[in-house]
């Protein structure tokens, strides 16, 4: 078969079915975007501005939903932040949730001024539970969520004294009794976090949440630390509860721009079969086999295919053990060694180039594809790319 011959492509594989079925929860409307009761889990992020620096968070707000964000959270600590609310709030293309700390006034002015839902940190609101009932008022009659966010640096004094540190049963105590406030008022449109620094104590904290209620659950580990380590760790976090059906909207904090939070968790949807895959390349860790220098290959192919959309698996190899299986095995893809490389597209040879030549001969054979997919009306997603 050569290249110029038309090649029958068919539609892609769905994802993978998730590793667990998810658990039952209620479902909240967050603006536009459905949170628990069996849709999709959405990816979240936060801005590093200034909220009272309207243009500059506004920018990186179309940053974020440019790279895939789904809802973004702005900090509110002082009066001039919660008078930028409302215009951000109207301007943002994702829901907006508003971020308070200390000063419950602030959750009244995130709810006038049209956020999608409000976070409140119980531990760090002076008398926060005796507000409960205007708050709750004030959020039913806006039809505004509230996020119940339980974090183990900020967790109530009593409760630290009580189990002596931040424990999962301290974590999950503060959520469920903050929960229960607002149940007395009968507002239940609410979503719960238990975030501690260590994924360990996270995930006990979870699996004891998720037992104890039926409430969305926003997954975080909290200071996760820089970009490698906060990846890993939250990697390690989301991968343990999403595989048990935990999880229904996810933040990953890490010591890096925002929207490098977006990309690590809309892979991790994506690795754990959450949500379509979208470009894909997937290549050898190299070894003494390799007759091509697979490193320099894949970061040439993942240059020359970026932003590419469609769900389209690209594997680069680099000796003859794995490389033909591979290679045959994605939509498409080269099997390197002797200083040429046979080219796959569905499982077939369609040519053997020089190695000098691979890398431009599967970017075009990538755009052909992608082309024809799009043709045929095969839906899109974001691209992210993975080295196996």
């Amino acid at each position: 078969m050569t290249s110029g011959e038309p090649l029958s492509l068919g539609l892609p594989q769905m994802p993978v079915r998730p590793v667990a079925e998810r658990r039952v929860s209620r479902r909240i409307q967050v603006g536009p975007v459905a949170v628990g009761g069996g849709a999709p889990v959405s990816v979240q992020s936060m801005t590093t501005t200034r909220t009272s620096d309207i243009g500059a968070t506004l920018q990186q707000i179309a940053e974020l939903t440019a790279s895939g964000c789904q809802i973004v959270r702005v900090a509110c600590p002082t009066q001039d932040d919660a008078d930028a609310l409302a215009t951000i709030a109207r301007k943002s293309q994702i829901p907006v949730i508003a971020d308070i700390h200390f000063q419950p006034k602030y959750v009244f002015a995130a709810i006038d001024a049209g956020c999608a839902a409000v976070r409140v940190n119980p531990g760090n609101i002076k008398k926060f539970d005796d507000q409960v009932k205007q708050i709750a008022r004030a959020a039913c009659d806006a039809g505004t969520p509230i996020r119940i966010g339980v974090n183990a640096g900020s967790l109530d004094r009593r409760l630290l004294e009580k189990h002596g540190k931040a424990t999962a049963e301290a974590l999950v105590e503060s959520a469920l009794w903050e929960a229960s406030l607002f149940e007395e008022h009968g507002f239940r449109d609410l979503k719960i976090s238990v975030k501690h620094n260590d994924p360990v104590v996270m995930i006990n904290a979870y699996r004891q949440l998720a037992a104890a209620c039926d409430y969305p659950l926003h997954l975080g580990v909290t200071e996760a630390g820089p970009e490698f380590q906060g990846t890993i760790k939250s990697a390690v976090a989301f991968g343990a509860l999403l595989s048990e059906g935990i999880g229904d909207t996810i933040r990953v904090s890490l010591s890096a721009p925002p929207a490098q939070e977006v990309k690590v968790g809309i892979q991790i949807l994506e690795s754990l079969g959450l949500r379509q895959r979208s470009l894909e390349i997937v290549s050898c860790p190299s070894c003494g086999r390799a007759q091509v220098d697979v490193y320099k290959l894949a970061d040439e192919v993942t240059a020359g295919l970026q932003g590419m959309e469609v769900p389209l698996r690209v594997a680069v190899m680099g000796c003859v053990v794995n490389g033909p299986g591979e290679a045959r095995e994605a939509d498409l893809g080269v099997a390197s060694g002797n200083g040429k490389g046979q080219i796959f597209v569905k499982g077939e040879v369609v040519r053997t180039v020089p190695e000098s030549k691979i890398v431009e001969t599967l970017i075009d054979e990538a755009t052909r594809i992608a082309e024809q997919m799009e043709k045929d009306g095969v839906a899109s997603g974001t691209p992210d790319v993975t080295v196996g």
